[in-house]
């Protein structure tokens, strides 16, 4: 069987042709810039690398582009699309209606559409994507692999918020966390790396990219997780807040006249690392300004660490203990100071990295020395194999 996973933003399209049979990527690549000039597609097969750049209006339009590759005399992977047996979409909020994968109908769809409110920037993507493939691929399956899933075995005492009870009733305000796909991923897989079943294994798993988020996973399950509602809570992110005192929202739009749209703006474009330190959402670029002796680059940094390192602390109350701290994602995979930076701070959990393991970039790897009381993986998520696997389930 092969699996075409389809993973839409507001302004990109990430794809993976997966060969299920062998979970070998036939083809990967990423769209960016859709409905903005400069619109490029950078397409891999093996290790050619070939870029498109082409003018793309929206994300139909984009598929097409995708299935040109897919199909291109000279480095296409397939012959015909009939070979393309299903197709996976990530989707990022299903609210409370979805607590696994399923296949997308039609009141699948409406779902995500009334999820929208809660990912406003992900969701609407996310339904331009099924519909161009429904399209594209007419007769195809189609299955959507929410990022809200996991969660949803989070105890009531971990998803309420202390607000009247009413707004639950009524418009479901909850947490639902989100990275969920990743964090499943990676938790079953160090379980595997550590050669003992996940349901003995206390967890917590640091996506940690543009966009990120911790979850306390104790024995295969999401008990708690950092990001709320909606993606905008929890640690800061590239151009997200994540934690505020509700009161400074409220005393901005005081003083500023900010209305609630603007306000939404401002914490999920205009804050996080951008807002501190006025560079950048791209850690690298803050990152060189830090060692260039930007002070506010270097701020938005130890700010970052700092609630992560804050978040691993609760996470370990709550489960009691911890056995195992994975990092994932752009900057859990790549950063290799900011996860001696976090180390470092839970000595007195035990915790000692080698130095010399943690030197590495993308790679799975132990980063833990053989003294320390908690284990440290770095290990690279899969996401893309995660919905693939989930697809492939639901389509048989």
């Amino acid at each position: 069987m092969k699996v075409l996973v389809v993973n839409c933003g507001s302004s990109s399209l990430k794809y993976q042709l997966i060969d299920m049979e062998t979970e070998e990527v036939m083809a990967k690549g990423y769209l960016e810039r859709i409905g903005i000039d400069g619109s490029f597609l950078t397409h891999r097969v093996g290790e050619g690398k070939y870029k498109i750049e082409k003018e793309i209006k929206n994300h139909k339009d984009g598929l097409e582009l995708v299935i040109e590759q897919l199909l291109h005399k000279d480095y296409g992977v397939i012959k015909d699309l009939s070979e393309i047996d299903a197709i996976g979409h990530r989707i990022v909020h299903g609210g409370e209606k979805f607590t696994k994968s399923v296949l997308i109908n039609d009141e699948v769809i409406k779902g995500i559409e009334e999820a929208i409110e809660f990912a406003p920037l992900h969701n609407p993507a996310h339904l331009q994507g099924i519909n161009a493939c429904i399209e594209k691929l007419p007769g195809k399956p189609n299955v959507a692999v929410f990022d809200t899933a996991f969660h949803q075995t989070m105890p009531e005492k971990a998803y309420m918020y202390a607000i009247p009870y009413e707004y639950y009733e009524k418009y479901k305000i909850r947490k639902y966390g989100a990275h969920g796909t990743s964090h499943k991923f990676v938790s079953n897989r160090v379980a595997e790396m550590i050669g003992k079943p996940i349901e003995d294994l206390k967890i917590i798993s640091c996506h940690l990219g543009q966009g990120a988020s911790l979850c306390a996973i104790d024995g295969g399950k999401s008990i708690d997780t950092s990001m709320g509602l909606t993606p905008l809570a929890g640690v800061p992110m590239g151009s997200r807040s994540g934690d505020v005192d509700p009161s400074v929202l409220t005393y901005l739009m005081d003083k500023e006249s900010i209305s609630p749209a603007e306000m939404n703006t401002i914490l999920n474009k205009k804050s996080g690392k951008l807002g501190l330190s006025g560079v950048s959402i791209d850690d690298r670029d803050v990152e060189a300004a830090a060692k260039e002796g930007n002070k506010r680059a270097q701020l938005a940094i130890d700010n970052f660490v700092y609630q992560v390192v804050g978040y691993i602390g609760r996470f370990v109350a709550q489960m009691k203990g911890v056995d195992v701290i994975t990092f994932e994602a752009g900057i859990g995979e790549n950063g290799i100071g900011v996860r001696k930076e976090i180390c470092d701070y839970l000595g007195y959990l035990g915790v000692k990295i080698d130095d010399e393991k943690n030197n590495c970039r993308g790679k799975e790897i132990e980063i833990s020395s053989p003294d320390s009381k908690v284990k440290v993986y770095v290990v690279p998520t899969n996401e893309e194999l995660m919905i693939a696997r989930e697809t492939m389930e639901l389509a048989k």
